[in-house]
């Protein structure tokens, strides 16, 4: 192999040199390719419909009606925001029974009140038990850590109960967090990398209002079996694709965007899965998605620590895999050497370089 370099003529060696710097500027470049130049331009709104959505969203207010609203929600927590000007509230979606993900949530990636020097807070967002000692668990787990909201929604067997437990959340954040900036909802079977969001949407290069962030699923067929409990028909979503929405497993919204959202909610009716759903109802409200593929949706990358302070979010982890890569990351701290960054980088951005061609080329 070295011979055969050392007999490599000049255009030759430009050639494997145009070809390796291509590389990396794919590579490396293709941040400041989504967040200068696809992020999505200032809406002129002309629809009926989206002035109307909007107009509203801006005059929502639900601070009077606290006491009311609250009777949604079992575990209402309303002192979770009181007297915080939070940079990012993260709500993480949890099924009622499980208490080990939670818990290692809580030992691993949500243990952290502030993110590049600014405030944070992390609750977990439930919906309804089935049984009396179920519910009387989940009230002494609440009185334990203070870091639960309970909302009345259907099981989670149902194709309405994640849509429902989605609305009730971003209702909550109205009426008693509506000073978040940010708000990210996720699942407790994500790891997620607050530092690095964090330092993301400190350095938006625009106003963080209309901001819909996450991994973007474009040209996605509605269901359209008759059989099938999330049927779609044709007299109700006519269109052959639907709208382009971030995938559910992490998402952020700025705080306009959870009161646009939420009023639009009204009038969607569609049996289609919570982040299909929030994607219609931005659409209606006429808020376009922005894709980052530092999201990596219900992909789960394999743990290499430089390539996971670069990521915001990785899919499927279990109680042991979330302590296994907190330890780790935390013996690490923020020792990696100029080898294992740029090998961690590479190979993480070669992961979701996979989701940049898919998303530009659909």
């Amino acid at each position: 192999m070295q011979c055969y370099l050392c007999k490599l003529r000049t255009h030759q060696w430009c050639f494997l040199l145009f070809n390796v710097l291509l590389f990396h500027a794919l590579l490396f470049g293709a941040d400041f390719v989504e967040e200068y130049l696809l992020q999505p331009t200032p809406g002129v709104y002309t629809d009926g419909m989206v002035v109307e959505v909007r107009e509203k969203a801006r005059k929502l207010d639900l601070s009077n009606a606290r006491e009311n609203v609250s009777q949604a929600y079992p575990i209402t927590n309303p002192d979770a925001c009181r007297n915080s000007d939070l940079f990012l509230l993260t709500i993480v979606f949890s099924s009622t029974a499980n208490v080990t993900q939670r818990d290692a949530v809580r030992r691993t990636w949500s243990n952290q009140t502030l993110t590049q020097g600014f405030p944070v807070r992390i609750l977990f967002f439930l919906g309804s038990t089935e049984t009396a000692d179920a519910q009387k668990a989940l009230m002494v787990e609440s009185d334990l850590h203070g870091d639960m909201v309970q909302g009345h929604a259907v099981t989670d067997s149902s194709l309405r109960g994640p849509t429902e437990r989605t609305v009730l959340a971003l209702r909550w954040v109205i009426a008693f967090c509506p000073l978040a900036r940010f708000v990210l909802l996720t699942k407790d079977s994500v790891f997620v990398n607050l530092p690095a969001l964090g330092g993301y949407l400190l350095g938006l290069h625009r106003h963080p209002e209309d901001l819909y962030l996450g991994k973007v699923i474009q040209r996605e067929s509605p269901n359209r079996d008759s059989n099938s409990p999330g049927y779609l028909p044709p007299a109700l979503y006519p269109d052959k694709y639907l709208p382009e929405y971030c995938d559910g497993t992490a998402y952020v919204l700025s705080q306009d965007v959870v009161r646009k959202v939420y009023v639009a909610s009204a009038a969607v009716r569609a049996p289609v899965p919570a982040d299909v759903f929030v994607g219609l109802c931005a659409q209606r409200a006429g808020v376009a998605p922005t894709h980052s593929a530092r999201f990596t949706g219900e992909k789960h990358i394999r743990y290499n620590a430089c390539c996971y302070r670069y990521l915001f979010s990785s899919a499927g982890m279990e109680s042991h895999d979330l302590d296994t890569v907190w330890a780790d990351l935390g013996q690490k701290g923020g020792g990696c050497s100029l080898l294992q960054t740029y090998y961690g980088l590479v190979t993480c951005k070669a992961l979701t370089y996979l989701d940049k061609l898919s998303f530009f080329n659909s």
